[in-house]
């Protein structure tokens, strides 16, 4: 299977803010990381579930268009655009790490 197939999958779900399908991409004991902070921001399906749902898919016109993408073995890394959260548009790398079909880790970095 493509390290590549969960990461769409849950970006779609995300721009449809359907939580279920979303959450279905990731391992019960993902990390979520903001570096350069070495501690994860969310630990495990549940905290992500309960963030996004009261953060993310809340937001009427939350989008996040995929600018690029490169596939280095398990790891995926998007160049993504994201508008409707807070003011403007914000650009952000994320880096997605995927076991067995799932994704186990997360690195988020945004642009200042």
């Amino acid at each position: 299977m493509s390290s590549e197939l969960p990461v769409q999958r849950q970006l779609d779900a995300y721009n449809a803010r359907d939580l279920h399908r979303f959450i279905a991409e990731y391992t019960d004991d993902v990390q979520v990381f903001r570096p350069p902070a070495t501690h994860p921001v969310l630990s495990g399906k549940a905290a992500m579930a309960e963030h996004y749902a009261a953060h993310r898919f809340n937001l009427p016109g939350l989008h996040a268009e995929l600018v690029s993408r490169m596939v280095l073995g398990y790891k995926v890394i998007d160049h993504e655009r994201i508008v409707g959260v807070g003011e403007g548009t914000m650009d952000a790398a994320a880096v997605y790490e995927v076991r067995d079909g799932l994704i186990c880790t997360v690195w988020f970095f945004n642009a200042q």
